[in-house]
């Protein structure tokens, strides 16, 4: 089977450097060009199923990826963002002033952060939800059949963190650009290989800068 696991585009808050968590937020005038342009890059790619989050900027992504292809979209609560807790709709210049040692874990050392407050979630959790939520899109695909997953930052980074082998601590040693594409092939979703990482060039020049402010 071959798996896209894509990014949302890109919002508002994104632009602005706001953590968005479980926030609700759609994309704005760049994320839905952005997601288009994915749609041109993925006409002629033949989607067997599509599955997003249920958040709106993920949801919308695929369905303007997809175009008339949206009626194979599904939704799976497990591929929703990392909830950030207290942390949801902060700059990171405010959480420095009121959470400076939980932030500097986060970007030291990730995999021992519990997000603050009501709904705060670490990485494992995040993973031992979206992990399962990629098995059930990928079950009874065929090998030569494509799967579309549209999700968030921190989901695509612990997916990808367990296919390559890699501790959640290296969560930040790559990057994850509004809709960019993750290929990944293989036999069945637990022996899937990455192909491609962080492929943004239906709207980001090699040497570009695929922009990316806050998790």
């Amino acid at each position: 089977m071959r798996v896209l696991l894509a990014r949302h585009g890109e919002t508002p808050w994104n632009a602005e450097g706001r953590y968005q968590g479980q926030e609700d937020i759609p994309l704005s005038p760049i994320g839905e060009a952005q997601a288009r342009a994915l749609g041109e890059r993925l006409h002629a790619v033949p989607i067997a199923r599509a599955v997003a989050s249920p958040l709106s900027r993920a949801r919308t992504t695929a369905e303007l990826a997809l175009g008339d292809r949206a009626g194979l979209l599904a939704t799976d609560a497990g591929l929703m963002e990392i909830g950030h807790g207290e942390w949801e709709g902060l700059l990171a210049s405010e959480i420095r002033e009121r959470d400076p040692e939980r932030l500097r874990a986060w970007r030291e050392a990730p995999e021992t952060v519990l997000m603050p407050g009501e709904g705060g979630e670490s990485l494992q959790q995040v993973f031992d939800r979206a992990w399962p939520a990629l098995q059930r899109a990928g079950e009874g695909l065929a090998s030569d059949e494509t799967l579309l997953v549209v999700a968030h930052d921190a989901v695509n980074r612990v997916i990808l963190c367990h296919l390559l082998g890699i501790p959640f601590r290296r969560l930040w040693t790559f990057r994850q650009a509004p809709t960019t594409l993750n290929l990944l092939e293989g036999d069945r979703v637990e022996t899937l290989d990455v192909v491609r990482l962080n492929d943004c060039g239906h709207h980001t020049a090699l040497f570009g800068e695929a922009v990316h402010r806050a998790l």
